[in-house]
């Protein structure tokens, strides 16, 4: 079973149901859903869709959704030493050095998966996008 490590864009895609993104990034939960893979997220992708969110749902609603992503994902912490790395990797946005360091922090993560591959080509991580990383998950499953 692959592991995957999901960037804060493609929660979004599928939460905020941002069309055409949110059809792979639907099709990936389906297949944690069905034990196909697990999903991993950083706990700083919660704030970061709070806020996304919160402009076009109520709090009530925002929360839920939010609680139900706990349920379906595992949850990397962002510790002292993430942030230290973060800070001196050669990452051009600080957010994403900060995803990229807590999918590090776990070595069972297979794939990182976003829509925003040039900005992690600093990764020694694979990087996927979403139709990539649902395309790996059909092939391996035939």
């Amino acid at each position: 079973m692959k592991n995957l490590f999901l960037d804060t864009n493609v929660l979004i895609d599928f939460f905020a149901d941002r069309k055409p993104f949110s059809t792979e990034a639907a099709r990936l939960f389906n297949y944690s859903f069905k034990k196909q893979i697990n999903i991993y997220i950083s706990a700083v992708s919660y704030n970061n869709m709070y806020y996304i969110l919160r402009q076009s749902c109520s709090h009530a609603e925002t929360i839920k959704m939010l609680t139900e992503l706990n349920e379906w994902t595992d949850i990397i912490d962002v510790s002292k030493d993430i942030i230290k790395k973060a800070l001196k990797s050669d990452f051009k946005d600080f957010e994403d050095a900060i995803q990229y360091n807590c999918a590090k922090s776990l070595s069972k993560i297979d794939f990182i998966v976003t829509r925003d591959t040039k900005d992690y080509k600093p990764s020694a991580l694979p990087i996927l996008t979403p139709k990539e990383a649902v395309s790996l998950v059909e092939s391996s499953s035939r």
